[in-house]
């Protein structure tokens, strides 16, 4: 007898999985299933996780292509499982290629290539459907989209569009989703939309997907223009879609339990907040070189931003910038200084200047401060006049943080307003207008940045 097994969670079980088990039945004779537990699911970075084991384990059953089902809890049993069940063939999807060829020495390993365009129709039937997810661009940030969309339950990358149709087809082959030429059929085709085009592009496909009633996320910074933030969120909240602007800082775990400390008192008052992020760009990257809509404030000034406004709010008095320039006059390093009634803030940020990046919030009884990268706040401590009265604080950041986002933005589509708090229009508008200021001040022509 030929023995098969596979792994999955199976939450809101769909076509795809369906396929997936049929499939991996075809491969031998006896197939057994592992489903995986919510608490090993939370471990490795799975979330949002909607139905209980008992019912994900009923709807494999269901399926009539499982011998047995096993139930998974914990780091290193895949190992210990094929041992114990005699294993021949380890499968799994596609999306995991290459993860498990270490199995390779004790049994077959295939990956089953994944099932596009999965319909959704047995869960709508429930009135539990999938959030189809478009994409908008095929850049850094876009690859890094794909592997973290498919560690939220109940969400699924649909295809992606790209007016560069070569680019759009190869990401659509690499990511094994579909490749949409014309818009019509993109917007058609999703429930939302994932923006990660370039910055100048933004406002344009932001409005375009609201006004074919598509929910949003839209990457930072969403526009350059108070005017425009202003405008698209007054477009969503007339057609009933959820716009959001992705900073992921705002979203992960840490940064919200750091945020909450600080406003509790334990600090007093809070009196000034720097903020650093640097890191150094290639000199021939876009960033370094788009002499209209690149340099170091538009592209990491949302990051620092964030906590200035976060504790500090958005009624600043003034704020004032000072750069440093490279030989084609864009900012390779920008501070911002914000003046408040009873508060100030220093950001910094660079892409050809290399700092210590780490975040400072000074209170009138102690300061918080978080390291390097502070972006992805995993650890930061409390620090009072006593030197030795230090609170420790830690928090995990999985992969690269875009699923805390995603995470965040089905939630508030399906119902939970919440989400929302974590970054509210107004500090979404707040940030277009200080990035509309700064453009001004280098003399940009902040009215031509919209394409």
């Amino acid at each position: 007898m030929r023995k098969v097994i596979t792994y999955g969670t199976f939450d809101l079980f769909h076509e795809g999985h369906y396929r997936l088990l049929q499939r991996a039945k075809t491969l031998g004779d006896y197939l057994i299933v592992g489903v995986t537990t919510e608490e090993y699911d939370r471990t490795r970075g799975k979330l949002n996780v909607i139905d209980s084991l008992m019912t994900r384990i009923e709807n494999v059953k269901k399926t009539g292509f499982v011998d047995e089902v096993i139930i998974e809890t914990s780091p290193g049993q895949k190992f210990r499982d094929i041992q114990k069940y005699k294993i021949d063939v380890f499968t799994v999807g596609s999306d995991w290629r290459g993860q498990f060829d270490y199995l390779k020495e004790y049994c077959e390993v295939v990956y089953l290539e994944r099932t596009k365009n999965i319909s959704s129709t047995m869960l709508r039937e429930q009135n539990r459907p999938i959030l189809r997810v478009g994409i908008i661009g095929t850049g850094r940030i876009a690859e890094r989209f794909i592997p973290e969309v498919r560690l939220v339950s109940g969400m699924s990358a649909q295809g992606v569009y790209n007016p560069h149709t070569e680019s759009a087809a190869q990401f659509a082959e690499k990511w094994q989703i579909e490749c949409y030429k014309k818009k019509e059929k993109f917007y058609s085709a999703v429930d939302a939309v994932y923006v990660a085009s370039p910055h100048e592009t933004h406002y344009k496909y932001v409005r375009e997907a609201l006004e074919h009633d598509k929910h949003v996320l839209c990457e930072k910074p969403m526009v350059l223009m108070r005017s425009r933030a202003e405008e698209l969120f007054v477009l969503a909240k007339e057609k009933g879609r959820i716009l959001f602007e992705g900073i992921k800082t705002a979203y992960c775990p840490g940064f919200d339990k750091l945020l909450g400390i600080a406003c509790s008192g334990t600090i007093g008052n809070i009196r000034n907040i720097e903020a650093c992020f640097t890191k150094l760009e290639n000199s021939s990257s876009r960033e370094l070189n788009d002499i209209r809509y690149g340099g170091s404030f538009t592209e990491l000034g949302s990051y620092v931003m964030l906590p200035v406004f976060k504790l500090l709010g958005t009624n600043y008095e003034r704020v004032e910038f000072d750069s440093i320039r490279g030989e084609n006059g864009l900012d390779l390093f920008t501070r911002a200084t914000f003046k408040y009634a009873k508060s100030m803030a220093t950001v910094t940020c660079g892409l050809g200047v290399k700092s210590e990046g780490r975040l400072l919030i000074a209170g009138t009884t102690g300061y918080i401060v978080a390291e390097a990268p502070w972006w992805k706040t995993t650890y930061f401590e409390v620090h009072r006049e006593d030197m030795e009265n230090v609170e420790k604080y830690s928090e995990r950041f999985l992969g690269d943080g875009l699923r805390y986002e995603l995470s965040d933005f089905l939630s508030t589509i399906n119902g939970s307003r919440e989400k929302e708090c974590k970054l509210t229009r107004d500090e979404s508008v707040s940030l277009a207008n200080v990035m509309e200021q700064f453009l001004k001040k280098e003399g940009r022509e902040v009215e031509s940045f919209i394409i």
